[in-house]
């Protein structure tokens, strides 16, 4: 019997360390790039530095420096500690706690990696606050809660179709839609594949989903979700181009700083007849419950919450480094250069401002947790696709050429018959030296021009899933919040102030005394 991830911790009552998280990955698994399967991928240099930035996460987890700020003690009995996500809050106090923890754990990797085990720890998260939702697989639910809280487990999702034959009805397109095979006393057989399945090649399980269940037409063999191990037996992902391999194969450190060493690498997750144990499963041949799971089921409540606050630290760093960018290009003092700093200023406090009012504004849920308040999330999920794009315009515009005006690598450092004209040519301003100016500018590149930093515009606009899904998210919640209603009422109210023969409110006066209107034509 194949080993289960905690089987590498030395201590069964606190996190993995890197050491141990790093060791969990080298299990089977079948991780494909580039035409050849990966040995390991902890070694790989496809991967490697993506799983070194990872496992410091989980060192930080118990670096004495860290470890306050991150972790409180486990609420299962076991007598541990545990990320704070990993445990459900039960006021606004430690749901402010948690927030803290998710930001503390996102400097890490300065904001660029999205992904990290915070992000579905909301999904174990909520299996702990609501283990009925899933009927006669709420065992499974509590057993989850506990396993993801004990150990810091590393899960992503897979729950979106893919965009195949979406001419045919979903019956058609069971040879692609992830579907029961056979079912048997120990499990069922599952086949088919999701997408997008980001940074999945370092994580250790795998939740199997649907995003949008009214897809599915009334095949039940479509209706289940369920919990895989990143080594099941026929469980593969075929992984896109690796930005951290380009990074180390045509540049340096230097060159490349966050491709280098954050890449997330989203993947085609295949199933090719894979068990599922029974203990693994959370909704079975339930199309209602599947419809249902988003909202009800807790997690489209609270892991906006992670994502805002990852958010909220990426736009730290990249406000910062916008204000580096035009100092050492000597652009800082323009007023309108000013300006457009001062805009992603304004996008960074809104959403730091949101994550206050999650907490801040927060309310109780089932089993006594605390989640984070809706407007405050669904005013992120709305806004964060439309900031993006426009911080990375307004950069654009205030840098401009400085982007590009840069040499093609650390290396032209080392030939003297160009390095002097270098030092002459590419030196920045107010006396900032040729070596720093092209750091500062090399990295900006990498955030927002390079390969990774297209796919990083393209994740913050689809990170929260199709744009008018979230859009009519947010007004179904304004009618069933009552936001809607009362906004409604508050223009009936207007309106009922005056009719076509003035003001109908006794405290003012309509003007017959000094109007001209109505006398102009007699």
């Amino acid at each position: 019997m194949s080993k289960k991830p905690e089987d590498f911790r030395a201590d069964n009552k606190r996190p993995f360390t890197g050491a141990e998280f790093l060791a969990s990955l080298n299990d089977g698994r079948e991780i494909y790039i580039y035409g050849e399967r990966v040995e390991n991928v902890t070694t790989h240099p496809a991967f490697r530095n993506s799983a070194a930035s990872m496992a410091k996460l989980y060192d930080d987890l118990h670096d004495p420096t860290t470890k306050d700020e991150l972790c409180w003690e486990t609420d299962t009995g076991n007598g541990g500690y545990t990320h704070k996500f990993f445990r459900m809050a039960r006021s606004a106090d430690e749901l402010r706690q948690q927030r803290d923890a998710i930001a503390a754990w996102s400097r890490g990797s300065y904001g660029w990696m999205g992904r990290t085990p915070d992000y579905k720890a909301a999904f174990g998260n909520v299996l702990g606050a609501n283990p009925e939702f899933y009927g006669k697989f709420s065992d499974n639910a509590r057993r989850w809660y506990k396993r993801l809280q004990e150990s810091c487990l590393y899960m992503n999702h897979a729950i979106v179709n893919p965009p195949i034959d979406r001419d045919k009805p979903a019956d058609q397109v069971k040879d692609v839609y992830i579907s029961v095979q056979r079912e048997t006393d120990e499990g069922i057989y599952v086949s088919g594949a999701k997408v997008v399945a980001t940074n999945s090649a370092l994580t250790h399980y795998n939740f199997i989903g649907q995003g949008s269940a009214q897809v599915l037409g009334d095949n039940t063999d479509f209706a289940l979700m369920f919990i895989a191990s990143m080594n099941a037996s026929g469980l593969k992902l075929i992984c896109r181009q690796s930005y951290e391999l380009i990074a180390a194969a045509t540049g340096s450190p230097f060159d490349y700083p966050l491709s280098s060493r954050f890449d997330e690498n989203d993947a085609i997750l295949v199933m090719d007849n894979v068990f599922v144990p029974w203990e693994d499963v959370l909704i079975y041949r339930d199309f209602e419950r599947c419809k249902q799971w988003f909202v009800k089921g807790g997690f489209g409540r609270l892991f906006p919450m992670q994502g805002c606050t990852r958010l909220a630290v990426k736009l730290d760093f990249i406000a910062g480094l916008m204000q580096k960018a035009v100092e050492c290009t000597g652009a800082k003092d323009f007023r309108g250069v000013q300006a457009m700093v001062g805009e992603v200023v304004g996008w960074r406090n809104t959403f730091w401002a949101l994550t206050d009012a999650m907490y801040g504004n927060s309310y109780e849920w089932e089993g006594g947790a605390i989640m984070p308040n809706l407007e405050a999330m669904q005013a992120y999920r709305v806004l964060a696709p439309v900031a993006y794009p426009q911080i990375k315009n307004l950069i654009e515009n205030c840098v401009a050429s400085g982007l590009i005006y840069l040499p093609s690598s650390a290396l032209d450092f080392a030939n003297p018959d160009i390095d002097k004209y270098l030092a002459q040519y590419v030196r920045g301003s107010d006396g900032i030296d040729y070596k720093q100016r092209i750091k500062i500018l090399k990295l900006l590149w990498d955030a927002i021009g390079t390969e990774f930093g297209g796919r990083h515009e393209l994740y913050e606009i689809n990170y929260a899933g199709s744009a008018e899904e979230v859009r009519m998210q947010c007004l179904r919640n304004a009618y069933s919040s009552g936001v809607m209603p009362a906004a409604i009422a508050l223009v009936d109210k207007c309106l009922s102030d005056y009719d076509e023969n003035g003001w109908t409110v006794p405290h003012l006066k309509s003007g017959e005394d000094v109007s001209v209107h109505g006398r102009l034509f007699k």
